[in-house]
C-alpha cells in the first residue's frame, strides 16, 4: 500500500482501482474526499441556496459515491461521475424542499439576493448576489446548463454527456437562460 503522501499525488485513473479494492478503498476514498469535496460543494451550492443544506447534500453525495464506487465502470472520468451524483442529489434536495414547502416557491415571496448577502458563508458582492438570485429563478434544466457553461466552463458536448441531452437542446436552454438572467438583473438593478 502507498503512503498517504504518495496517494495524494496519484492521478485519477490510478486512484480508481485503489477505490475498488477492499484493502485500499478507505485510504483512497480519503484522498478522493480531500481532492474533490471543494469542487463538489461548489457544484451543489450553486444549486442549493443555503450553506447548511449544501453541506448535507455533499455528505449524502459522498456516501452514495462510497457505496457505489465498485459499480463505476470508467466510461467517463471519475469526477464527471461524482459531479453527476452531486447534481442529482442537489436536485433531489430541491424537489423535497419544494414539496415540504420549507422554501417559498415564488421569488416574489422572498428576496434571493438578500438571503445570499446575509449568508455568512457567501463571500460575493452585490452583483454576484444578483447573479445567483437570477439563476435561482430559472427552471431546473436551464439553471443546470447555465451553471455548467458559465461557472464550470464545460463544453456543450461535456454537458450533453452529463445530462443525456442533445447539444442543440442545450444551446437553446443556455440561450433562454442567458436572456432570463439578463432581464432579472436589469429589473433588480433599477
Amino acid at each position: 500500500m502507498l503512503s498517504s503522501k504518495d496517494l495524494s499525488r496519484i492521478p485519477e485513473e490510478e486512484l480508481l482501482p485503489l477505490l475498488q479494492q477492499e484493502e485500499s478503498k478507505e485510504q483512497a476514498f480519503s484522498v478522493l474526499v480531500k481532492r474533490y469535496s471543494p469542487r463538489l460543494y461548489a457544484v451543489i451550492r450553486r444549486i442549493v441556496l443555503f450553506h447548511e443544506d449544501a453541506n448535507d447534500v455533499l455528505q449524502e453525495s459522498l456516501y452514495k459515491i462510497w457505496k457505489n464506487i465498485a459499480l463505476f465502470k470508467g466510461n467517463s472520468r471519475l469526477y464527471t461521475w461524482m459531479h453527476t451524483i452531486a447534481t442529482n442529489e442537489a436536485l433531489s434536495h430541491l424537489r423535497s424542499e419544494k414539496y415540504e414547502r420549507k422554501v417559498p416557491l415564488s421569488t416574489s415571496e422572498y428576496d434571493l439576493a438578500e438571503i445570499l448577502m446575509n449568508d455568512p458563508y457567501f463571500d460575493g458582492d452585490n452583483a454576484e448576489a444578483l447573479l445567483h438570485a437570477a439563476i435561482a429563478t430559472l427552471p431546473e434544466k436551464q439553471k443546470l446548463v447555465f451553471q455548467y457553461r458559465y461557472f464550470d466552463e464545460l463544453s456543450y458536448n461535456e454537458i450533453s454527456q452529463l445530462t443525456d441531452t442533445s447539444v442543440g437542446a442545450l444551446k437553446a436552454d443556455f440561450h433562454h437562460a442567458q436572456k432570463k438572467v439578463k432581464q432579472h438583473i436589469e429589473i433588480e438593478s433599477d
